[in-house]
Parts: structure tokens; sequence; C-alpha cells
């Protein structure tokens, strides 16, 4: 799966990305790089309106701005990054949805100041690369949690023993909170590999995307593994400028 979201591709007014090992500030986003606020991602429910560049923000896991020229990102190394905007690119958000936020409702905390300025059925949205459903496993106290929380189908929150879908229940929560459409783009960042490296010699792999997952699996074998600070993926999106 490619990192393109059809939905937001065909919104001129604005620009986005989702990050990888490659880039973990996407490309098409490293020109704006310098309005981005500052903040501090907690696995919370606090939504920011980001008014003007370079916004000291605290702790928020949610950003929302209808300023043009102001890059709204999140890090991410297996949560959900979901980046939304409106049909007409006049306001576009931002959220970081680990399994935490996602339980407890970032993305109904979002619905709910989208529709303080309109509605979400103005509105679509994309989910980005994150922990998939392969890959995805955890305690069955954490599965029962969901499966007993939320008002989706179990099979739907956990498709095989002990993992969860967190993409198939983000999807499943913007289209409970009314949004006209919801894609996904990109793939699981724990198994998911470059394919631009298929040739590397001595059967050699290389993964696309930064999992905190993958790491912490790999330094518990090998110590001497670097940790991933500093090395997250970052998706986005901006309102282009006049």
């Amino acid at each position: 799966m490619s990192d393109i979201s059809a939905l937001l591709a065909n919104i001129p007014a604005i620009k986005y990305g989702f990050g990888s090992k490659e880039a973990l500030l996407p490309l098409s986003l490293q020109p704006y790089s310098e309005s981005l606020s500052e903040k501090k991602q907690v696995h919370g429910l606090r939504i920011v309106d980001v008014v003007e560049p370079r916004q000291a923000c605290g702790e928020a896991d949610g950003f929302y701005t209808e300023q043009p020229g102001i890059l709204l990102a999140v890090l991410t190394a297996d949560c959900l990054p979901v980046i939304f905007s409106h049909r007409d690119g006049k306001a576009v958000a931002a959220v970081h949805a680990g399994w935490r936020g996602l339980r407890h409702g970032i993305l109904e905390q979002m619905a709910a100041r989208i529709n303080r300025s309109g509605s979400t059925q103005d509105w679509v949205a994309s989910i980005g690369p994150a922990a998939g459903p392969c890959c995805y496993e955890v305690s069955q106290e954490l599965v029962d949690e969901f499966q007993h929380g939320l008002d989706l189908p179990p099979t739907l929150i956990s498709p095989s023993f002990r993992h969860l879908d967190l993409p198939a229940i983000a999807h499943a929560k913007l289209m409970q909170a009314g949004f006209a459409a919801v894609d996904f783009a990109g793939s699981c960042t724990i198994c998911s590999l470059d394919t631009k490296q298929a040739d590397e010699p001595h059967g050699a792999t290389r993964h696309k995307y930064t999992s905190f997952r993958r790491n912490s699996l790999r330094r518990a074998i090998d110590p001497s593994i670097p940790g991933i600070k500093g090395r997250n993926q970052q998706s986005g999106i901006i309102i282009l400028p006049s």
C-alpha cells in the first residue's frame, strides 16, 4: 500500500504527507517545517487550536487550524497518525492516536472540535501507517477492554487471537462520527519492508517505517541496538499559503 490518500490528494488547497524511515518528515512538507508547533504528545485527549506558526501547544495529541501556512504534524512509531481536511481545504487537523487515545476518545474529541465550527459531514480523513492487525499482539485483557467498551463488532476490533486492528477501529469510529469519507494511507509499521531495498545483497532487509515495538524486540535481544528517540516519523498537513 502506498502512502497516498486519494481523498486528500484531491484537495488542491492543501499539502499533506506521511513520514517513513526514508524521510521522517515527508519531502513535500519540509519547506514548511519552520512553522511547526512545539508540543509534547502524551497519549491524551487534548485538542489545540493552532493560530500562529511555532505556537507552544504544551501537552496535546490533536491539532486544528484554519490558518494557511502553518504545518500541523504528529510524531508516530506504531501509533496512528490521522490527518483531516475540510473538503475545500479551508481547515485541517491532525491527531496522534495510540491505543490509549483511540480507546478513550481522541477521535471523538477532534470530531467535537470540528463540529463547533461546522460539521464532520464536510470533512474527510486519512489514516496513516501504524501497527497493523498482522503484528499488533496485546494482552487478552486489553482486547476485552476494547470489545466491552466500544460499540463495534468484536471481530473488527480483534480479527485474530490477542491482536488489535487499530486502523479498522479508527475507521469505524470516524464513520460513526459522521465524516464524509475515510481512507487508509500506508501499511503496518512493524513488518512493512522498503521495496526500494529489495535487491540488497546477502539477504539484507530494511523496514519502511520506524517501529517502537520492532525496535524494542530487537533491543531485548541485542542491547547495543540504539533506541528510536528522535527518529519517529512525522505525518502532517498544511493549508497552502495564498
